[in-house]
């Protein structure tokens, strides 16, 4: 059993069709009801029954709650999550800071809120659960510019939620005293990176809290969808490749890693 958050269109809905036709009964998610229930027909018309629709706003702590009760209840546990972030880059490039402030609660704040709740329902899977969490190349630690900064985010074994939620405060401030220079950090879509940098911090310091999970962040590659204005090269079914790979890891396969794409690579 699988969620796939975001999965009305694009990257996310192709996930949704690439674990069906593995057998995962996936349950497909989208904060609008009318997309997310008509993606979820579509899928039933190519011949995938075992897609089923489940509305979700990430950013709503009471609909995080009904989509567990609604797994518990139906299914008593959860064997994949693939967490795809819907915060679009053309938001974040008004470079607001309350655009900002969305894109951290968006891209960080609630996968992690998701995360926690979805967890108790992750430990039950009979196989070791898998979580994947889409990410960018935006988040890679060369796009911080202050040392100090990248050995922050790097030093997994020091990292806590705590120290994240500092570190994002920092960021804020800087942003807010227009300090994002001084500070050091990276100054190509701000927030956006940050939100990506500290989401890889948390997958792997999630993956060396539940050793028994393989939990893992993917790049997908610069995909034709909405997020670029369907300027990137990549066809979606290319781009959901990573992403299903590392929902249905073997299980000898790597956690806490990043991969872009289908390749494990460097943080």
């Amino acid at each position: 059993v699988a969620v796939v958050t975001g999965a009305n269109k694009g990257i996310g809905l192709e996930t949704v069709r690439q674990l069906a036709s593995h057998g995962v009964t996936v349950v497909l998610t989208a904060r609008d009801a009318k997309r997310g229930s008509d993606a979820a027909s579509k899928l039933h018309q190519m011949g995938f029954p075992n897609v089923i629709f489940h509305q979700l706003d990430v950013l709503d702590p009471a609909s995080i709650q009904n989509l567990a009760e609604f797994l518990k209840g139906k299914f008593g546990k959860l064997d994949i999550l693939v967490r795809k972030a819907v915060n679009l880059v053309q938001d974040v490039m008004k470079h607001t800071y309350e655009k900002a402030e969305e894109c951290l609660n968006t891209n960080y704040y609630a996968v992690k809120n998701l995360t926690e709740s979805l967890l108790p329902l992750l430990q039950l899977s009979d196989s070791g659960a898998r979580i994947v969490n889409v990410t960018s190349l935006r988040g890679e630690l060369c796009r911080i510019r202050s040392d100090d900064l990248r050995k922050e985010f790097a030093e997994v074994e020091s990292l806590s939620e705590e120290k994240l939620d500092e570190i994002l405060k920092r960021f804020l401030r800087d942003f807010k005293e227009n300090k994002l220079e001084a500070g050091g950090w990276s100054l190509m879509l701000p927030a956006y990176s940050v939100s990506k940098v500290t989401l890889n911090a948390y997958t792997r310091m999630l993956a060396r809290r539940h050793p028994n999970m393989k939990i893992n962040c993917v790049h997908p590659g610069y995909v034709n969808t909405d997020l670029n204005w369907h300027t990137g090269p990549m066809p979606v079914e290319e781009g959901a490749r990573g992403s299903v790979k590392c929902a249905l890891l073997p299980n000898d396969g790597p956690t806490g890693c990043y991969f872009d794409q289908t390749e494990v690579a460097s943080f």
